[in-house]
């Protein structure tokens, strides 16, 4: 008898141990995953959903925290804007476990003197950012603008104390030079950050040259080729943006490209980019320079700003374009 509980004794110190250490390898994953808030005008073109899709099934890199949308001038207004991400996050077959915020629709500078208000523009998005921001996690908070910079923004003017927390990875702007989609939907969100002292890293589009996001470009005879059949096979067909139904990302993909405006052959995956560049730095190449300003319609360089950020370009584009439809094929969800 007393070697049956001797027996029962080990077993039950073995068995402890084994929980310990596996809860002890759990948390070491978690603490290597990225958390991410993707803040996003999904239904502005092509570029935004694949960046959705892109980082969901990304899981054993990113630990998807939510999606905050905003709207900008493509796209409709901003229950359009929700419309498009909640039928990526289906197709993506996570529609139980990521929930999408609604954010602002118009720009920081309308927006900044009502935020003490309970029900301002962006109100629940901004909220839910500093939400997650504040939450206990010793890692910092990744927040992946791939729009104009109005959510993030009106969050730090809320409650600046979040600056430390969280490190802005924004897709925007043709820097050095002007213009831009993302950052012309809301200049008066940019010199506040560049102001302030939150992490900001810029990744860059540059529209016609080869160091930008805009050389990240996806071909419509191998979306047609390699997307039909990726992702997940979810129950629920989920009607797309242009009718039809769908059961999986890749078929949604081919049809967003085969549909886009000017029957385009190739298409660049700026936001999808961002997303990848965080996924692995060495797909880019990153600079620091001292903050500069936007002023009556140009930059202002400040090479000698104390205020220090970080700019992404040179993308290799063969290996993000590599691993994207790898991605699709071997897709890893969260959770």
């Amino acid at each position: 008898m007393k070697r049956v509980f001797l027996l029962l004794f080990i077993g039950l110190i073995v068995l402890t141990g084994c929980k310990s250490e596996s809860s002890q390898n759990v948390q070491e994953i978690k603490q290597d995953k990225i958390r991410v808030i993707i803040d996003s005008d999904a239904n502005n073109e092509l570029d935004d959903q694949h960046a959705i899709a892109y980082l969901l099934f990304n899981g054993h890199v990113f630990e998807p925290e939510g999606i905050t949308v905003n709207r900008t001038q493509n796209g409709g207004n901003i229950d359009e804007q929700y419309a498009e991400a909640d039928r990526i996050v289906r197709l993506c077959d996570m529609h139980s476990k990521i929930r999408i915020y609604k954010g602002a629709s118009g720009t920081y500078e309308e927006i900044k003197e009502q935020i003490d208000k309970p029900d301002f523009d962006g109100s629940e998005a901004v909220n839910f950012i500093i939400e997650r921001a504040r939450a206990t996690d010793e890692r910092k908070l990744v927040l992946l603008p791939v729009g104009k910079l109005t959510n993030i923004t009106l969050a730090l003017k809320k409650d600046p104390a979040i600056a430390d927390k969280v490190r802005i990875v924004w897709l925007g702007t043709n820097y050095p030079d002007p213009g831009e989609y993302n950052f012309e939907n809301d200049t008066s969100a940019v010199n506040p950050i560049l102001e302030s002292d939150v992490e900001f890293v810029m990744v860059m589009v540059s529209y016609g040259k080869a160091r930008g996001t805009d050389a990240v470009k996806a071909y419509l005879s191998d979306f047609q080729e390699k997307m039909p059949g990726m992702g997940p096979q979810i129950s629920d067909p989920v009607v797309g943006r242009h009718g039809g139904e769908f059961t999986c990302f890749g078929d949604y993909a081919v049809e967003l490209f085969e549909k886009f405006h000017g029957n385009p052959s190739s298409r660049p995956l700026f936001d999808m980019a961002a997303v990848a560049i965080l996924k692995n730095p060495a797909w880019a190449e990153p600079k620091e320079i001292g903050a500069p300003k936007w002023v009556k319609g140009e930059w202002i360089d400040q090479p000698d700003n104390p205020r220090k950020i970080i700019i992404w370009e040179n993308f290799d584009k063969d290996k993000i374009m590599q691993d994207f439809y790898n991605t699709m094929e071997n897709y890893r969800l969260p959770g």
